[in-house]
């Protein structure tokens, strides 16, 4: 009998130190989440973004061009190859430099260097320019031309032109029509025919190439792509579960697998169906508690090992995609800008190989931010 009391004694106060420490552990986590810092585009951060296209849309070397060469008259310059979108080292950073200044100066007419911005941007996406673009994609061997990823962008750029309110963006979206109708007759033929999601945390994942497409398509009113895409995420995602977070980020990744799929079913399942989808898929989102530690770039001079600031910015968007108008989710904000945080003070001033194109991912984070 004497044992048995020792024996509840010490379970007794062993659990009430337990109860103690995790009181301590959650008072210091939420005093924690409540000292982070809400990242904001104002004007001030608007221009230092804005520096990174403005400096990249029409610096045509070094470049990347990604061709299949075949025969001498495909060895011309970037520029020549494509008049609209060399800059930027690559054809999609490009494109989504300027997207970049779209999305600023629609935001931000009286940007310093606005003036500037539009006769780059009028410049650049000329209505001869633009065609020039649209007979590439009918050489031998470009029909499948930066599929999906910069498809995705395009489509991202004519979206965010569609939307702006500005005599500017009447001139540039006609001129870039022929391109947007090519790109979303590209995604028309494509899709039936990829039997298998693309799942890498690079270029040519799925997930987001869908996304993009999928905003395009609601924004525009192409009920064809916009039921198209949701017949094919539901095929390619609806039985998906226990995706393996915890093997997330590879080395190279700029896209979270993960999240990117969490991010296009909410947009295409009705809100309960979603959730019950995402209960299977990611159970540990819905947990208060949930966290998850931001990719952490060693070298940002590496081409590919600072595709992790990307990353950082993918999962922000993705994440704050996920939790709109789901109270439940609503923590996942909290820990979309801890990792905007962690990388958005590094890209203006830093390395080439990050500033031609993570501008226009910390952009597009910065715009998904929720402010109450």
């Amino acid at each position: 009998m004497k044992i048995y009391h020792i024996l509840w004694l010490f379970i007794l106060v062993f659990s009430c130190n337990t109860k103690e420490k995790q009181s301590a552990i959650d008072t210091e986590a939420k005093a924690n989440t409540e000292d982070i810092v809400i990242p904001i585009i104002n004007l001030k951060e608007a221009n230092r973004l804005a520096q990174l296209p403005i400096h990249c849309i029409q610096t045509e070397y070094p470049n990347k061009l990604n061709q299949t060469i075949g025969d001498d008259n495909d060895l011309r310059s970037p520029q020549d190859l494509h008049p609209a979108f060399y800059g930027c080292f690559d054809w999609h950073s490009a494109v989504h430099g300027h997207w970049s200044l779209v999305s600023l100066l629609k935001q931000y007419p009286q940007l310093d260097n606005a003036d500037t911005i539009k006769s780059m941007l009028l410049e650049n996406m000329s209505e001869q320019h633009i065609k020039a673009e649209v007979n590439y994609f009918f050489g031998k061997y470009n029909a499948t031309y930066e599929r999906t990823y910069g498809w995705a962008w395009l489509l991202k750029l004519a979206e965010e032109l569609h939307t702006w309110k500005d005599p500017l963006a009447r001139e540039l979206e006609y001129n870039l029509q022929p391109l947007t109708d090519l790109i979303v007759e590209k995604y028309i033929d494509f899709l039936p025919k990829l039997n298998y999601p693309i799942r890498v945390g690079e270029h040519s994942n799925t997930a987001f190439g869908l996304s993009f497409a999928y905003d395009y398509a609601k924004t525009v009113g192409n009920d064809q792509l916009r039921l198209l895409i949701e017949q094919r995420a539901k095929d390619f995602y609806s039985s998906d579960a226990g995706c393996p977070l915890t093997w997330e980020p590879s080395g190279f990744d700029f896209l979270s697998p993960c999240l990117e799929e969490a991010a296009l079913m909410k947009r295409v399942l009705p809100s309960e169906e979603f959730k019950m989808w995402l209960n299977d898929f990611l159970p540990q989102l819905k947990n208060e508690k949930f966290s998850l530690d931001t990719g952490k770039v060693s070298d940002r001079t590496d081409g590919k090992l600072v595709h992790l600031d990307g990353v950082n910015f993918s999962r922000a968007w993705s994440l704050n995609e996920i939790a709109e108008d789901l109270t439940e989710y609503s923590h996942l904000n909290t820990i979309a800008n801890q990792h905007i945080n962690y990388s958005l003070p590094s890209i203006v001033g830093d390395s080439y190989e990050g500033g031609h194109w993570l501008g226009s991912f910390a952009i597009y984070a910065l715009n998904s931010v929720k402010h109450d």
